[in-house]
């Protein structure tokens, strides 16, 4: 019998998983991170970013704060603060920016941006421990802002609340567009993630800021697929978020996330860590550990990739481990396999060879095929849903 404690598996975490990335900036960083563990990488930028230098938004915004200098400004991003300034000089505008900001109440969303700050030669008045824009609202409501003007760059990502907030208490607010967010230019890899999300071949999507969620989502309506993408995103594929912020597009529309307590690539690619493997199917069968991952099985902590056809059929054993499953079942598993069941034998022989341990899966003659589930195991033979 196998035991769980001699198990030590050279592969990386997240080996056998794969993980669609819809990030514009950063996509290769949080794409290595992700490989680095073992993951199947589908890369599919749901957004471009409108480069600062051509954004007339950002000028308009820089000449307001020029002509007339707000009495805090709220920093967000690192990137963003730095391409602000150097969009400025750009523009000619750089010293006359930074001089008029020397005099400002700056608040600093975290320490990157605190880095950015200082980096110009400004200095930040305060920072939250959180990293949290709510702490910062809460800052600037308890201290009282009625009268002042504020200037909030803006990320990309909406802000909700935040804004309403700070204009509801009486401040006037100059949102300052660092960079904006349009539909790519190829639309094809949203497209292909999302029809693998709808398929369930992928196991999770990292999503790294709103406007990104809100594509996807936007372009899945487009293509009559949205209520499907809800689905497998509701139940089979993990939709993991870097924020509260970036989660809330999915949100509202119903779909649970999971993000990480601090929004950071680093720890989002670390919760995927234990979130798939903690999801992934493990049973004891034929004296094995067999642990069903997404496009591999592990077989006594062995990596074993598996075609997709292999896959579905023993996902469809798996549902109802120990109990005969007809030929006529497995073949509705299939994807396209028509009627002929002798593509169930093909397919299963196949994936037979791929897990290396033919006595896994038994053959019930003129009935089916069963998963040779352990009988001293304590798992229930009923059906699992």
């Amino acid at each position: 019998m196998y035991d769980e404690r001699e198990q030590s598996p050279e592969h990386g975490p997240l080996a056998g998983f794969t993980v669609g990335v819809t990030a514009a900036r950063r996509a290769d960083e949080l794409g290595a991170l992700l490989e680095r563990r073992g993951a199947a990488v589908l890369h599919a930028p749901a957004l471009r970013i409108v480069p600062l230098s051509d954004d007339s938004e950002l000028l308009a915004a820089t000449k307001e704060i020029i002509g007339r200098v707000p009495d805090i400004a709220v920093a967000t991003t690192a990137i963003g603060f730095r391409g602000w300034v150097e969009a400025a000089d750009g523009w000619g505008l750089g010293e006359d920016l930074l001089e008029r900001l020397r005099g400002v109440r700056i608040l600093a969303r975290g320490p990157k941006v605190k880095g950015a700050i200082r980096a110009a030669g400004l200095t930040e008045e305060w920072s939250p421990a959180s990293e949290s824009m709510a702490e910062v609202l809460d800052r600037l409501l308890e201290e009282g802002v009625d009268g002042l003007r504020i200037a909030v760059q803006l990320h990309g990502e909406p802000l909700p609340g935040f804004v309403e907030s700070l204009r509801a208490a009486g401040a006037e607010v100059v949102g300052v567009p660092v960079y904006r967010w349009l539909p790519p230019e190829d639309i094809g890899p949203v497209d292909r993630l999302i029809d693998a999300v709808v398929a369930r071949t992928l196991d999770a999507v990292t999503f790294t800021s709103a406007p990104a969620a809100a594509s996807l989502l936007s372009r899945a309506e487009e293509r009559g697929l949205l209520d499907d993408l809800l689905a497998a995103l509701g139940h089979d594929v993990l939709p993991a978020c870097v924020g509260p912020v970036t989660a809330l597009p999915l949100q509202a529309r119903g779909v649970d996330t999971v993000q990480p307590e601090r929004f950071r690539l680093g720890p989002l690619v670390q919760l995927l860590c234990r979130e798939l493997p903690s999801r992934a199917r493990t049973l004891p069968v034929a004296g094995h550990r067999v642990e069903i991952r997404g496009h591999a099985v592990l077989v006594d902590g062995g990596l074993r990739p598996v075609p997709p056809a292999g896959m579905s059929l023993l996902r469809a054993l798996a549902r109802r481990p120990g109990w005969v499953v007809s030929r006529a079942e497995l073949l509705r598993a299939l994807p396209g396999a028509g009627r002929d069941e002798h593509a169930v034998e093909t397919a299963m022989a196949r994936l037979r060879t791929a897990l290396g341990a033919p006595k896994l899966i038994q053959t019930v003659v003129k009935r089916g095929y069963r998963l040779a589930l352990d009988p001293a195991a304590d798992t229930k033979y009923d059906a699992v849903v």
